[in-house]
């Protein structure tokens, strides 16, 4: 059995991670912002233009229009000392230094003893070989928009990594909404890890295993892929 988890919601802190280097960024230029509110303006525009999104648009090209439209929004052009080329670049290095979650390293242990443990993710490649959560899953699961050749939460992204193990079976741990909403109406079996600031969509699906601690996979993950025959 592959599983593979989400790579910024269920594994990465992103929001405590960004909004930290935003909010130095800010500091820095005097912007009258905080990192969190930088943080949502843009992460909320990356991930509305990820609906619409088809390579060969990249990972890199829907964050630079997103951080764009959240400049604009903010009042922060070049005047004020804004780049978005170099702010953009600034920003993705700093992937690096995002945290796991605290019960991330043991949690995904637990499940690679058993299974193949993967990442599935909107990044481009490079950018997921950059984080902290790579270093602890199978380089060859690393399974992204870029390779697959579509975006969360189309079905499409779900099918294609479905089909990029075959025949192993494959399940998915989801943590954001629209990530889990997506996998199960893709037919995956899925598990949701629940994480501060993610809600279910109201309008998809209820995940039919749910855990609050990753300690809690691998129970998880085996009893998803049973209750999925």
């Amino acid at each position: 059995m592959i599983v593979t988890f989400d790579l910024f919601s269920a594994l990465t802190d992103s929001r405590s991670g960004g909004s930290a280097f935003l909010g130095g960024l800010a500091a820095e230029r005097g912007w009258d912002v905080s990192g969190e509110d930088l943080y949502d303006r843009w992460d909320g525009h990356n991930k509305a233009a990820q609906r619409t999104a088809r390579p060969p648009v990249t990972f890199r090209d829907v964050s630079g229009s997103s951080l764009l439209r959240a400049y604009d929004e903010l009042g922060l052009g070049p005047a004020a000392g804004a780049d978005v080329e170099a702010d953009l670049a600034a920003l993705q290095a700093s992937v690096a230094d995002w945290p796991l979650w605290p019960d991330v390293a043991a949690g995904v242990a637990a499940v690679a003893a058993r299974h193949r443990v993967g990442i599935l993710s909107n990044v481009d490649d490079d950018l997921a070989r950059t984080t902290r959560a790579h270093a602890l899953v199978d380089p060859a699961l690393v399974l992204t928009s870029q390779r697959l050749g579509a975006y969360k939460p189309s079905p499409e992204l779900y099918a294609a990594a479905a089909a990029a193990v075959a025949p192993e079976r494959l399940v998915h741990v989801a943590a954001s909404g629209r990530d889990v909403r997506g996998a199960l109406e893709a037919g995956l079996a899925t598990v949701r890890l629940v994480r501060p600031g993610h809600v279910l969509d109201p309008a998809g699906p209820p995940p039919p295993v749910e855990v609050h601690d990753a300690g809690d996979l691998l129970r998880a993950v085996e009893e998803a892929a049973g209750a999925a025959g």
